[in-house]
This record gives structure tokens, sequence and C-alpha cells, in this order.
């Protein structure tokens, strides 16, 4: 379902507010956007990176952030739904991150599920990817 505009609005607020923590590696804004729940969700683009709970979150942008000097987040919101409380949004993204070794430029879709409390959205679930490498447009699977 298409979240009306002012519930679309408010996502891409979070969604906004999320990059703009990332570029800045500013933790505390960083999870001041997640629900305090013990089952909210972080799934990267890591084998090793699914994080439940904030404690686990937590390390996870610290590893992260101890990883870049600096970046950057771009992100194209391209839909917006909701269902009451709960409102779930879809973004292509493009990371650029300088490690002090090299620049990177990575290509990223991310999910973000939020949920209403009050006046704010809180994200209960986030998952981020990276197409896969070798995987040709068209094709279900990477070559190996």
């Amino acid at each position: 379902m298409k979240a009306n505009p002012e519930t679309e609005a408010a996502v891409i607020n979070v969604v906004n507010r999320f990059a703009d923590a990332f570029a800045k590696q500013d933790l505390n804004a960083m999870l001041e956007l997640y629900a305090p729940d013990p089952d909210v969700v972080v799934i990267g683009t890591g084998s090793d990176e699914k994080r439940i709970g904030l404690v686990e979150i937590k390390d996870l942008f610290k590893r992260d952030f101890a990883q870049f000097r600096d970046a950057s987040l771009q992100v194209d919101c391209h839909t917006v739904s909701a269902a009451g409380s709960v409102a779930w949004a879809a973004a292509d993204a493009t990371v650029n991150a300088n490690t002090g070794d090299q620049e990177l430029l990575l290509q990223v879709r991310l999910t973000f599920v939020l949920e209403r409390r009050g006046d704010k959205w809180l994200i209960v679930q986030f998952h981020g990817s990276a197409p896969a490498a070798g995987q040709e447009e068209g094709e279900a699977f990477p070559k190996q």
C-alpha cells in the first residue's frame, strides 16, 4: 500500500537522517533512529553482518566507522508503503568511502521497516545489500 504523503515524508526524513548520520559517523544519531527493542535487526552486506538488539547494532556501526576516514551515502528512496503504524521503504544508494588506502564507490540496495511510536518513526529492521560480483543482468545467480 502506497503511504500517504505525510507518512511518506516522515519515512524519507528518517532515511535521510540515517544517510546523514552515517556520513558523519555519528553513532548516537544512528542509534536514535532505531527502536529500543531487543529484537530490532540490522542485516548488512558482510557475511557476518546480522545484528539483533541495540548493543550488537552499536558494535557493528562502531566497527564500520573504524574502517573508513570519511564517507557519503546518497540515497534514492523509490518506494514508501505503509499499513497503520508500520511503514517500509526501499532505496538504491551509493556509498563513497575513503579507507585511507583507497576510495570506494559501492552501489547498494537498502530496505527499512519502521514503526510509528507516538510522533516518531523508528527503524525496527534494516537491510543493506550489494549486487553479487560476477552476476550479469538477467541471471538469477552469480557465476562461480
